[in-house]
């Protein structure tokens, strides 16, 4: 049987999405959406809080531990329950359908579509280099072309889309790459004077090195790291999801560390601690001192480190979509795939009209801002998960294992992330709260409420088969109530169990986790 079709028990065909991601492209997949812009920009976040260069790279090596403690949690949830959509999916079958919806619902509001749009002005700001005739609104008409082309690209083909993901991987580390080298050959000139008393405060700090500030860096630092949690969300396109999973995200984690450092100490070997503060685009200011009339090569590695992120981040996010509407959270037509492309793709097209509403908008960072806590609860409810399903189904396949103190240190960390939110910036938390609790409502009456008017349903169902035929999608007949489906049960919250002996179909398994 063809690997994105099979037959149901009445012997139709049914248009699935592939197994086709292999490791190179779930290592470019988690490295190309980590690193998208704020290692270029401007890592200033770490260094003004912690205020000495020692302290300063110390804390961007823990980020990067406790990173992989977080996406390490999240692989033994992937692996032991091979389906997609990610978080969504295991706070579904954990905490219940509520939280899994305003998971969704926060992921639309700007979670997830904020950071892209971001990315898409970034690379328009960058592209325009030092233009002073490139006005705000030319830049952000470009923004709008680089999400309208990310978007088609991944409604058109899943291959073309990772076959991009992996090119701007390359090319951002080729760009990552060229900082090292560039900065690091001026060590043995003498460009020593940011690394002299390396753990006492540097010239022109802004404040003194106080532990209290360690925190805040902290977070920052693990900001930059963001991107890991996005792999889970396509588990079923994976080949060999329990072998692969693991050992693209322990490589990435280790890659991106590794690169992060070098990448730090090559800005450090260039410019003071006081001119990296100053900066804006620590990449602009560095090319323009190092490479001289090459310095162009960093906005174009910056534009398209941007693109690739972009790619990578719709490309998993329309996944948790997918996911949503087979479980009935989120419309039908966005659990449906094209006839011949093979791609999932309302659901793939589903974040660009919000990202080009947030385009109009002068403040994102502000919405972004807002709803940084329901992010961190969420993750941080996810990891809580896995001692949740060791004490509640410990007789399942678990192909990959954590030390249980793993994710629970990573939960009550995030948990203090949220804590430390509302205490600190209590406007901006109140803000995401009322935002994020507007799902409920929207919850209840879209999703529990079952006798809708019929009038509501006609337009519904004629809406649908409208899109059908215009965009030529299917249902995959894959949904979670079907005899087929990939093991979950609509409206329950307990996972069949797969095997995952095929890799191009699924079985169920004689028993179910409870």
């Amino acid at each position: 049987m063809p690997g994105n079709q099979r037959r149901t028990e009445a012997g139709e065909e049914s248009v699935t999405l592939q197994r086709q991601l292999n490791l190179f492209d779930c290592f470019s997949m988690v490295v190309g959406i980590i690193i998208g812009s704020g290692i270029f920009i401007s890592p200033k976040g770490v260094l003004q809080s912690s205020n000495s260069v020692g302290w300063f790279l110390v804390i961007w090596v823990f980020s990067g531990i406790f990173s992989c403690f977080g996406a390490l949690s999240y692989v033994e949830l992937a692996t032991s329950i091979p389906l997609s959509g990610g978080d969504y999916t295991y706070l579904r079958l954990s905490f219940g359908g509520l939280f899994s919806f305003l998971r969704i619902w926060t992921i639309i509001a700007a979670v997830r579509t904020g950071p892209l749009t971001l990315l898409s002005i970034t690379a328009g700001t960058y592209l325009a280099g030092k233009s002073a005739v490139c006005s705000p609104i030319a830049v952000r008409l470009f923004a709008a072309c680089v999400l309208c082309a990310v978007t088609f690209l991944n409604c058109w083909s899943v291959s073309l889309s990772k076959k991009v993901q992996n090119i701007c991987t390359v090319a951002k580390m080729l760009g990552l790459l060229v900082i090292i080298v560039a900065g690091l050959a001026q060590l043995p000139k003498g460009t020593t004077s940011s690394f002299q008393h390396p753990f006492q405060r540097f010239p022109g700090s802004p404040g003194p090195v106080d532990w209290k500030n360690f925190p805040s860096a902290f977070f920052s630092g693990v900001y930059a790291f963001s991107g890991w949690q996005n792999l889970p969300q396509v588990t079923e396109e994976i080949v060999q999801p329990g072998k692969t999973m693991p050992a693209a995200i322990c490589l990435a984690m280790g890659f991106v560390t590794v690169f992060y450092m070098l990448t730090n100490l090559a800005y450090l070997a260039v410019l003071t601690p006081a001119e990296m503060l100053a900066s804006d685009a620590v990449a602009m200011t560095f090319g323009e001192a190092v490479l001289g009339s090459y310095w162009w090569l960093m906005p174009v590695a910056v534009t398209l480190s941007c693109f690739g992120s972009i790619n990578g981040g719709l490309f998993c996010t329309a996944r948790s979509f997918f996911a949503a509407s087979r479980e009935g959270q989120l419309p039908h037509i966005l659990g449906m795939v094209h006839v011949h492309r093979k791609t999932p793709l309302a659901a793939a097209a589903l974040s660009l009209p919000v990202c080009l509403m947030m385009l109009m908008i002068d403040d994102i960072y502000s919405l972004i801002n807002y709803l940084s806590f329901s992010r961190w609860i969420f993750i941080g409810m996810t990891c809580a998960a896995v001692p949740y399903f060791r004490f509640k189904y410990p007789h399942i396949d678990r192909p990959f294992k954590v030390p249980l103190i793993i994710p629970i240190l990573f939960a009550l960390c995030a948990f203090f992330v949220v804590l430390s939110s509302a205490l600190s910036d209590t406007p901006a938390f109140l803000g995401g709260l009322t935002i994020t609790i507007i799902g409920v409502p929207i919850y209840f009456l879209g999703i529990k409420w079952k006798r809708k008017p019929r009038c509501f349903d006609i337009i519904m169902c004629r809406t649908t088969r409208f899109l059908q035929t215009v965009f030529l999608i299917v249902d995959t007949q894959t949904s979670s109530s079907s005899t087929h489906g990939r093991g979950l049960s609509r409206g329950s919250r307990e996972p069949l169990l797969l095997e995952d002996q095929d890799q191009d179909d699924y079985h169920h398994s004689d028993s179910l986790l409870a």
